[in-house]
């Protein structure tokens, strides 16, 4: 209680007489006066100060956007500094799952380049609903010329564009980008880009580098790259890069069981698997046929045909193969497991593609695909509740995991090209099943974008289909899902594919797109409010899923048509060969 004696107000009196200009004295009298006011006085006082401060940061976002720049920045600064330790002693992982010697992914630029770099910019985010309505493949366009842009400014010619932090990541220091985007760039028709990245590619490319390199990556983007783009173009300057890098990456295949070695030096011409295991992974080993099969026609070299030797091994379940393979005895290991997951998906979509290219004659290849196919349905394919959507999960040791990798989703657009080609009308229709659960992995997130892997509710009264574990929520920019998506509308023209095309692609612009150039990696695609950038681009959202969004919105189906073009496991487009060969 007060003191019925207490006055409930303040006299202050001024007086223009007198010398102020003792600051230690107005402190005190200033202290003073705080001091005679009440409890009640004094806490209505800093009531309404707090309340002031709080009506100012809601009437000034840019405060809270600064807020949200900082943590940015953090991130930033955070990612920086993990990385410059982890990557000196740890490896990595390709995109199909394999482990990469730690020197081939090493950070472009000096500690001293990255603290001069880091001026970080926000990841664009907001409402773009009331944006004008415009052409989508002009809006794909946009896309890659934003990436472009920030490719060019701050990592040209390296490996990859870290968009963040405005500087690059190397890998194998042989611009990966550039040339992964060379056929892009030809097919959507922007030829001043083109023409600067095929300037670099004749002045400064060379493969004379004393550098490991991993043969399944090098051949998909590199080799498959510049073979297509020789291709689409006619220039033979990509055809002789192409012998270049072939040649040089042929030493992998001198191994005692002539199955590859993972990795290469391509300037001192050796090879050997990775330092901690003799085994390859399946996919590595089963996924650069398309591409070394069509330089041996181009030069009239021969090369060893492992699908052949894959084909006769022990090992397989209905078809289905393990992840690994050993190079030294040529046999499969950690048998048991088999998914269409990381280390093993494309060997299933090369068996198809290689029975394609070869005018459909080599009926190993045909066999190997179908008796697989049968595999899938026995073993790996299951429903999810409560919407009974098809998946594809996962069997170790007649143990069966709801586990799906976001990698399978290339498996609907295979189906479907299998199915244009002459194979079981039901391979379609499983397509197109399978084409619903790899949207719902993105409408079913709250950013709208597919994590890397999923688990699927198999219980009944499960609320949702979808479970995603933390680790596995970060979404890579990959393009399975687009390429699926332009399969299935090239085969059927129904626009609920492109529809659904155009909801992923504006995702990608509203939590991915970096607004100095260039897009970003994230980690967290169940925030929408701060999807976490990992500030890495990766080379293939340029080679792969920008060139499918496009081709998925194209009306010409002349546009690589594929009648006469088949695509790499890295969207890089080779000639179907002539039945006389």
């Amino acid at each position: 209680m007060h003191s019925p004696s207490r006055k409930e107000f303040v006299s202050l009196t001024f007086t223009g007489s007198g010398n102020y200009n003792n600051k230690q004295w107005r402190r005190q009298s200033c202290w003073r006066k705080w001091k005679q006011l009440s409890r009640l006085q004094r806490n209505l006082i800093l009531f309404t100060v707090a309340l002031m401060l709080v009506c100012g940061i809601a009437t000034y976002p840019t405060v809270t956007e600064h807020f949200r720049e900082t943590k940015t920045l953090f991130q930033t600064y955070k990612h920086v500094f993990w990385s410059s330790h982890l990557d000196r002693h740890l490896c990595v992982f390709n995109r199909r799952g394999a482990l990469i010697e730690a020197d081939q992914a090493t950070e472009g630029g000096t500690a001293k380049e990255a603290e001069n770099k880091v001026a970080v910019p926000a990841v664009e985010q907001g409402d773009h609903s009331h944006e004008p309505e415009f052409d989508r493949l002009e809006a794909v366009r946009d896309a890659f010329r934003h990436a472009w842009k920030g490719y060019k400014e701050f990592a040209w010619g390296q490996d990859e564009l870290r968009p963040i932090s405005k500087s690059y990541g190397e890998w194998f220091g042989l611009g990966l980008t550039l040339i992964d985007a060379l056929d892009t760039m030809w097919i959507l028709n922007l030829r001043e880009e083109f023409e600067e990245a095929k300037t670099w590619v004749s002045t400064e490319l060379s493969f004379n580098k004393n550098v490991d390199v991993n043969l399944f990556e090098s051949t998909i983007r590199i080799l498959g790259g510049l073979l297509s783009t020789y291709h689409l173009t006619g220039d033979a300057l990509f055809l002789d890069k192409a012998k270049d890098i072939g040649t040089r990456l042929m030493p992998a295949f001198n191994t005692p069981s002539k199955i590859p070695y993972s990795d290469v030096n391509i300037g001192k011409g050796t090879a050997h698997p990775p330092r901690w295991t003799s085994d390859s992974t399946v996919a590595e080993v089963t996924s650069i046929q398309l591409e070394f099969r069509e330089l041996s026609r181009l030069t009239q070299d021969t090369l060893d045909k492992v699908m052949q030797k894959v084909h006769k091994l022990e090992g397989k379940q209905d078809g289905l193969v393990p992840m690994f393979i050993n190079t030294n005895s040529g046999q499969f290991t950690h048998l048991g497991v088999f998914t269409l997951g990381a280390r093993a998906d494309s060997y299933y979509e090369y068996l198809l593609k290689q029975w394609i290219q070869g005018g459909q004659k080599e009926t190993e290849l045909l066999e190997d695909y179908l008796q697989a196919l049968e595999g899938v349905k026995k073993n790996l394919l299951k429903k999810s509740s409560p919407n009974s959507l098809t998946f594809v999960g996962e069997l170790s040791h007649g143990q069966f995991s709801p586990k799906m990798d976001h990698l399978v989703c290339f498996l609907p657009g295979t189906l479907a090209l299998g199915a244009h080609h002459g194979l079981p009308a039901d391979h379609m229709e499983l397509a197109k099943q399978l084409m619903e659960t790899c949207y719902q992995m993105y409408a079913q997130m709250e950013t709208g974008l597919s994590p890397e892997i999923v688990h699927f509710n198999m219980h009944e009264g499960s609320i949702r289909d979808v479970d995603v574990k933390l680790a596995d929520r970060h979404n890579l920019l990959r393009p399975e899902t687009v390429e699926s998506l332009f399969y299935l509308y090239r085969f059927t023209k129904d626009r609920k594919y492109r529809d659904w095309g155009w909801e992923i692609l504006q995702n990608f612009n509203k939590y991915t797109k970096v607004s100095t150039g260039g897009y970003t990696s994230i980690n967290n695609v169940r925030d929408p409010e701060y999807p976490s950038p990992r500030d890495k681009m990766e080379s293939f959202f340029l080679g792969e899923t920008l060139k499918y969004f496009y081709l998925l919105f194209s009306d010409d189906p002349e546009l690589v048509s594929l009648d006469k073009y088949v695509f790499n496991t890295e969207a890089h487009p080779l000639p179907i060969w002539p039945s006389a060969e």
